[in-house]
């Protein structure tokens, strides 16, 4: 009896433990299931993204206020053309702001960060911001570095 009350115990701690990781997973991969939030589309283009993903998220200052929902290529510029949600409750955003590609950490995940302009007039649902920096290529800079290295020593 005693062994069968400790199989049910360690059963039930595996199962425990097996939805407590699944919904940690799901937690730090984004794709959390609550209910989407009321909000209004914005684009941008930028001249490189090299690594922004759709679902990577949108902040101000560091605050998380939306989510990139589509990337794909403006075939008469031949830009990156990024289609963000920025939540509805953050409705006061300028026109002039900037976006700028910003990398968390040294190597780590790609995403979007406004910088706050000055204008009275806000962005609307499909507005654009014009203002845009794009990503820094750890790779290019690397070869830039080498190659001008090169040239001093000549």
């Amino acid at each position: 009896m005693r062994s069968k009350r400790t199989e049910l115990f360690v059963g039930g701690f595996i199962v425990l433990a097996v939805l407590g990781f699944t919904y940690l997973a799901v937690q730090v991969s984004g794709l959390a299931f609550s209910g989407k939030k009321d909000s209004y589309q914005v684009v941008a283009r930028f001249d490189d993204i090299a690594g922004l993903s759709a679902r990577a998220k949108v902040t101000i200052a560091g605050v998380a206020v939306g989510s990139v929902e589509s990337i794909s290529l403006d075939k008469e510029l031949y830009m990156g053309l990024v289609t963000m949600n920025i939540d509805a409750d953050v409705n006061n955003i300028p026109v002039d702001s900037s976006i700028a590609i910003l990398t968390s950490g040294l190597l780590g995940e790609k995403y979007l960060g406004i910088t706050i302009g000055a204008e009275d007039e806000v962005l609307v649902n499909e507005s654009e911001i014009f203002d845009t920096q794009s990503a820094l290529v750890l790779e290019t800079l690397i070869s830039q570095f080498l190659f001008n290295s090169d040239d001093s020593e000549e």
